[in-house]
């Protein structure tokens, strides 16, 4: 059974970069007659927000995006994420770290490298010292070498996660699941087979094939869509309020007039109005752009 899933946090309403990936999502597992399942990431409590669950919940059904299935709510899969860890501790597979920051970005020997900040340069593994003033986080050993997957959109890829990033961290320090976590173990749980989703987290691939692995879990097959920019280059954030699902909405546009202009953002039109369930018929991946497409404010009128 071929089985996708959209999971976006509750953190504001969807923009259109989250939509499009959505609707991407949603047309290649409904061409293929899959499953489309909802997830909800919701592991900080600090940023997310059960009204912008209700949003996310309102524009999708809105646009004509259904799912299959109760919804899952990763604030309540504590347990799961746990019990993870502590089979990744058995094999020896983790280990703490009382390191902030600000001490890995000085002791870092590439401190530009990396999409998400200093490389971890491996101080507790090497030489742990237990800080009775911090908790400790927990980091994964990554495995060196070459961690290539092949992705239906960008091709081949990948890099040596213990040089590009190094042991990253699996539990913050507050005892919260980090995202690399638990998007393995939920998407493992819930046997999800295809996961399309924006390119800015291409990099994060090599990190959760590693871990998938270690779980002895499958990995899904990947295809990561090329992001809407605004016109400076930047992404579409949720702070560009005029760029939400809703704000189109209550500026009188239609489901049909919304998608039509995140399938022409694809390649998958000319941006006329249409409705999501009408694109499903001859869907391809094949078909999508991959290159990122410009989003001017003048086309959201």
């Amino acid at each position: 059974m071929i089985r996708g899933r959209f999971a976006p946090s509750p953190t504001g309403r969807l923009h259109l970069g989250n939509a499009r990936s959505a609707l991407l999502g949603w047309l290649d597992v409904r061409a293929r007659k899959g499953e489309f399942l909802l997830r909800i990431e919701d592991l900080d409590p600090q940023r997310s927000s059960r009204a912008a669950t209700d949003g996310i919940f309102e524009d999708l059904e809105w646009l004509g995006l259904s799912w299959d299935g109760p919804v899952l709510f990763q604030s309540a899969r504590t347990e799961a994420y746990d019990a993870a860890l502590e089979r990744l501790q058995r094999a020896g597979r983790v280990y703490p770290c009382w390191c902030s920051r600000a001490e890995v970005a000085r002791a870092a020997s590439a401190p530009h490298a990396g999409d998400d900040g200093p490389v971890y340069p491996g101080t507790c593994r090497r030489a742990p010292v237990a800080r009775a003033d911090r908790t400790p986080a927990l980091r994964f050993v990554v495995e060196p070498g070459p961690e290539l997957v092949h992705d239906a959109l960008a091709g081949d890829f990948g890099h040596d996660v213990a040089t590009a990033v190094g042991d990253f961290v699996v539990r913050r320090s507050d005892g919260v699941a980090s995202y690399q976590l638990a998007v393995v173990v939920d998407d493992a749980a819930q046997g999800i087979t295809d996961v399309l989703r924006g390119d800015d987290l291409l990099s994060s691939t090599p990190r959760q094939s590693q871990l998938f692995r270690a779980l002895g879990a499958a990995a899904p097959h990947f295809a990561h869509v090329p992001l809407l920019v605004q016109p400076d280059g930047r992404r579409l954030s949720k702070r560009e309020g005029g760029s939400t699902v809703a704000a189109l909405r209550e500026r009188g546009w239609t489901p049909e007039r919304v998608v039509g202009l995140l399938a022409g953002f694809s390649g998958l039109g000319d941006g006329r109005p249409v409705a999501a369930a009408e694109l499903v018929s001859g869907f391809s991946l094949s078909k999508v752009s991959r290159t990122p497409t410009v989003v001017d404010e003048g086309l959201l009128t």
